[in-house]
């Protein structure tokens, strides 16, 4: 499983070998938080994935990992079984989402969230 690490400027997800040859990609993603519009834990990752693949490799329900295409752009997506996930919508870049399976959803979603400067009120 792809392994995350959130820096205060980037998100990296650093892909196993299986999912590099899988989604038919030699690097890592490397994503600005700056680029992060939005953060969603979902249940059912399988109903977030649109359009055609692309490149990658997919057993529906079982497996899917690889570059999606869609009248928009293109998604990056990581799903496994029916595991919980992050759906990351991204302002720009490569894509404009990526979709990932964690067993850490939640804790990545806390992670992502922006303390408020100290000049600025908390809500």
């Amino acid at each position: 499983m792809a392994r995350l690490r959130v820096h205060n400027d980037r998100i990296e997800v650093h892909l196993t070998p299986a999912e590099k040859t899988l989604a038919l990609r030699a690097e890592d993603l490397v994503v600005q938080r700056d680029d992060i519009r939005s953060a969603t834990v979902t249940d059912d990752p399988w109903v977030w994935i649109r359009g055609i693949r692309r490149r990658g490799a997919e057993v529906p329900l079982v497996v899917a990992v690889g570059a999606w295409k869609y009248h928009g752009g293109t998604d990056f997506v990581i799903v496994k079984g029916k595991r919980q996930a992050v759906v990351l919508e991204l302002a720009a870049g490569e894509f404009a989402r990526i979709i990932l399976s964690t067993n850490h959803a939640a804790a990545l979603i806390d992670r992502l969230k922006v303390e408020p400067a100290a000049d600025e009120p908390a809500e």
